[in-house]
């Protein structure tokens, strides 16, 4: 069964970190790009950073860069995402997606992990 897993999502405070990881099972992660998009709530989701196969592309979301890392480590079959000086605004549902090619479009992505809230408040 292909599957993907993601975790680490939490409650945090205002200006706190977190890092969510995607894992994947029943396929080679490695072998895909991997995305993170994330969807609050009455919002479209939306990308937030994406990464080629082999580490070498890399994009970010315009307002996010500079605040979140995304990386992978091949060997695991995981993708990371880690979130830094979190804001209200961050709140929403974060899923990781594989695929062909590393965008910002939810189209690009054949398979879907089922999300994990993360949710920033005081």
């Amino acid at each position: 069964q292909l599957q993907l897993v993601e975790s680490g999502g939490g409650l945090v405070q205002p200006g706190g970190s977190l890092r969510l990881s995607c894992a994947a099972s029943g396929f080679t992660l490695p072998n895909y790009a991997v995305g993170w998009f994330r969807q609050a709530p009455g919002k479209e989701r939306e990308g937030v950073s994406c990464i080629s196969t082999s580490g070498g592309l890399i994009y970010y979301a315009g307002s996010l860069k500079g605040r979140f890392t995304i990386s992978r480590d091949n060997a695991k079959n995981t993708v990371y995402l880690s979130m830094n000086s979190l804001k209200p605004e961050d709140t929403a549902v974060y899923y990781c997606a594989a695929g062909n090619i590393a965008t910002m479009h939810v189209r690009d992505y054949t398979y879907w992990g089922q999300g994990t809230q993360v949710t920033v408040s005081s």
